[in-house]
C-alpha cells in the first residue's frame, strides 16, 4: 500500500529515486536516464541562480517527458554566515592562508553574497514547475507549499529525526524523505545540531512510517536492491540511492572521486564540517585531516564552502583528491556498476 501510494504521487514505475547531487554533481544525462527508465531522477538546483534553475529544467524535458525532480536548500546560509563582516572574513582567511600559499593561489575576495537566494531560487522552481520539489534543511514557508499543491508539484521534505518528520507532516509536505546518518553527503538537520540528529536509516525510516501518515522515502547506506527491498520492508514506498549513481560515468564527479569510490577507501567514511561548513559524510583525505585541526573556528555555511572552491579546483587540475569533497556512505565497498542504465537495469530486476 505505501510503494503503491508513493509511486503514485510521484508518478514514477519503480521504487528508484536518484539523489539530488548539488555542486555541479548532478547532470541532465542522468536524470534523464533515470526518468526515462521509471525511477525519479533529481537535479540539485540550490547552488543555481534562477536563471540556472530554468536552464536545468528546459534542458531535462528536451530529454525526457517523464517526471523529475528539483531539489533545493530552504537555509541558504547558516545565521552566522548573513552580514558576514570583513573582519570575520578576514578571520577565516588566516585559517586558509598557508594551504593557498603551498597551492600558489591568491586569496579570493569576498562575495557580495556566497550563496543564491533560496527567495529567488523558490521562485524559479514554481516557474519551472517540475513533478517534484524535494528540499532539505528545513521547510520552505506556506505560501510556497500552497502554489506546488496548486500547480500539481509534489513535494518532499527530508527528515532526520522523528520530530522533523511531524514537523513536514503539519505543513502537509507531500512525502518524508527520512536521511539516515549512514547516507554520503550532507546532513540535512533543521531542528537540532546535525551532530544530535544521527539517527540511522532503518529505525528512522520505521519509527516515521508508523508515526507519521504521509509516505515514507528511506534514503542512506542504499546502494542496491536489496537495500531497496529492506527499506520496502520497513514501511518506506520508495528509496534513493546517492553514492550508487554519484559512481556511475553520467554523474558530474570527477575521475578522482570514482577511483576512491572503487578503492578500498571507501570501506571507511567520517563525519566532517570541512567540506561546507555543515556536517557531510565522505571519505577521508587531506581536507578533513586539515581542517579537523580547526575545526572549532572553521567559518560557517558557506562562507567555508567559499574558500573551499578554489582548493579543489586546484586538486582536480593536479589529478589528486587531496581537497576534494569525497561524499561517499556507508554501505560504498558493496558499489559495483559505472554506468546509470546498468544500475538501474539491476535495481529493477532486484525488486521485481
Amino acid at each position: 500500500m505505501q510503494s503503491t501510494q508513493t509511486l503514485d504521487l510521484l508518478k514514477i514505475k519503480h521504487p528508484i529515486i536518484q539523489g539530488p547531487f548539488g555542486g555541479g554533481l548532478s547532470t541532465v544525462e542522468m536524470v534523464s536516464t533515470v526518468s526515462n527508465l521509471g525511477g525519479l531522477g533529481s537535479f540539485g538546483v540550490h547552488y543555481l541562480e534562477a536563471e540556472g534553475i530554468l536552464g536545468v529544467a528546459s534542458e531535462i524535458r528536451e530529454k525526457t517527458s517523464n517526471p523529475f525532480a528539483l531539489n533545493l536548500w530552504v537555509s541558504d546560509h547558516d545565521p552566522e554566515a548573513r552580514d558576514y563582516s570583513t573582519d570575520a572574513y578576514d578571520r577565516a582567511w588566516r585559517l586558509f592562508e598557508p594551504l593557498y600559499r603551498e597551492l600558489n593561489l591568491p586569496k579570493p575576495e569576498q562575495p557580495p553574497r556566497f550563496h543564491p537566494s533560496f527567495e529567488e531560487q523558490v521562485e524559479a522552481i514554481l516557474e519551472a514547475q517540475p513533478d517534484v520539489f524535494s528540499f532539505v534543511f528545513g521547510i520552505p514557508p506556506a505560501r510556497v507549499l500552497a502554489d506546488c499543491k496548486a500547480r500539481g508539484i509534489t513535494t518532499v521534505g527530508a527528515a532526520t529525526t522523528l520530530a522533523e518528520a511531524q514537523a513536514l507532516e503539519a505543513a502537509d509536505v507531500d512525502v518524508i524523505l527520512a536521511t539516515g546518518f549512514e547516507a554520503g553527503g550532507h546532513r540535512p538537520s533543521f531542528l537540532d545540531r546535525a551532530e544530535d540528529s544521527l539517527m540511522g536509516t532503518m529505525p528512522l525510516t520505521r519509527v516515521i512510517s508508523e508515526m507519521c501518515s504521509k509516505p515514507v522515502i528511506a534514503a542512506g547506506g542504499i546502494v542496491d536492491a536489496g537495500g531497496i527491498e529492506a527499506a520496502l520492508s520497513l514501511g518506506a514506498g520508495a528509496a534513493q540511492l546517492g553514492t550508487a549513481f554519484l559512481a556511475c560515468a553520467e554523474s558530474g564527479t570527477v575521475d578522482q572521486h570514482r577511483a576512491a569510490l572503487f578503492s578500498d577507501r571507501s570501506a571507511s567514511s567520517v563525519l566532517t564540517r570541512a567540506y561546507t561548513g555543515r556536517l557531510a559524510r565522505g571519505m577521508s583525505n587531506r581536507l578533513i585531516k586539515d581542517m579537523q585541526a580547526v575545526a572549532a573556528q572553521l567559518p560557517p555555511f558557506p562562507v567555508q564552502a567559499w574558500f573551499v572552491a578554489p582548493l579543489r579546483a586546484a586538486s582536480i587540475a593536479a589529478g589528486d583528491d587531496e581537497f576534494l569533497s569525497l561524499y561517499a556512505n556507508q554501505a560504498a565497498p558493496l558499489l559495483k556498476h559505472r554506468k546509470t542504465a546498468d544500475l538501474m537495469a539491476d535495481l529493477i530486476a532486484g525488486i521485481a
